[in-house]
């Protein structure tokens, strides 16, 4: 589609953790009309996440940790996640990697993308690129836990996949990139029924 958007003001209002910004542009509808909105944008970088699977198991790890955003919506704050940070420079799978033995205390393999998501788009500029990844008891390196020094007390969780799908259904996980994840693998693991492993990442 053509650029149907002018922006005219882009002002900066908070910068701490992430950039909160107030942009002001008009937006050409599609009758051709032309109205000026005002939207508030919060910029924190792009992430990237990965699920490490063990296919011979049927294993999945995931982490467990507090976050204040859900909390202060109603929940207690302890989301369970895929292992995920904030992209350093412009590498999201070595971002991953760096976290999933900071954050799981595993060294990864061979890493496959998945996809690029929005998880809020309405609000946050964030993209986070999904990765799985197969693992095994032997690529542990670490007790895992996060980088104390960033404030991270992360519990690592080992889950049989149907168990982690069947947490989606009841509530116990609901964080985007998480169910995406899960629900990727449960996908391709439906294409590898015939025993072909080589289809669950």
């Amino acid at each position: 589609m053509p650029s149907s958007v002018r922006v005219q003001s882009d002002d900066l209002l908070s910068h701490f953790w992430g950039k909160l910004r107030k942009v002001t542009f008009d937006l050409v509808r599609r009758d051709g009309t032309v109205e000026r909105l005002v939207r508030e944008v919060y910029d924190r970088g792009d992430g990237a996440a990965v699920l490490p699977v063990d296919p011979k198991r049927g294993t999945v790890l995931l982490v467990r940790q507090f976050r204040m955003p859900a909390h202060l919506n109603g929940g207690n704050g302890y989301l369970i996640e895929a292992c995920a940070g904030v992209v350093d420079g412009s590498d999201p799978e070595a971002t991953i990697r760096k976290e999933a033995e900071e954050e799981l205390g595993y060294r990864l393999g061979k890493v496959d993308p998945v996809l690029d998501i929005f998880t809020s788009p309405g609000t946050v500029t964030e993209r986070i690129t999904c990765f799985t990844a197969r693992y095994s008891p032997t690529d542990r390196v670490s007790p895992g836990g996060g980088a104390v020094g960033e404030g991270e007390d992360i519990e690592v969780l080992e889950l049989p996949l149907q168990r982690a799908l069947d947490m989606i259904a009841n509530g116990a996980i609901v964080d985007a990139k998480t169910i995406v994840l899960l629900q990727h693998v449960k996908l391709s693991t439906l294409v590898g029924t015939t025993g072909d492993t080589d289809s669950i990442s």
